[in-house]
């Protein structure tokens, strides 16, 4: 039940909806992300730790930058009908 309630949690935002769309093209760095939002750091690291806990994405650090991608397992599956609806 908790997955769900993260599930819906993660996927009820319009940045959060945003991100993942950004995602589908291939995995961003914070940073990128920061440009295309016009948004600054911490509001960012917010919505991806949502997005983290409900399995939508996964990260990795290279130095001090962040990078994150779709997360191929986990909720991806489940959040796809969701983003395949989304306009581009």
């Amino acid at each position: 039940m908790k997955t769900v309630v993260h599930l819906g949690k993660a996927l009820s935002d319009e940045t959060r909806l945003r991100i993942l769309k950004l995602l589908e093209d291939g995995e961003l760095c914070v940073c990128h992300l920061m440009r295309v939002l016009n948004m600054g750091q911490s509001r960012i690291s917010r919505h991806m730790g949502v997005l983290k806990q409900a399995g939508l994405v996964a990260d990795r650090r290279v130095g001090k930058w962040v990078f994150y991608r779709l997360e191929a397992a986990g909720a991806r599956a489940e959040s796809q009908t969701v983003l395949q609806h989304l306009p581009t």
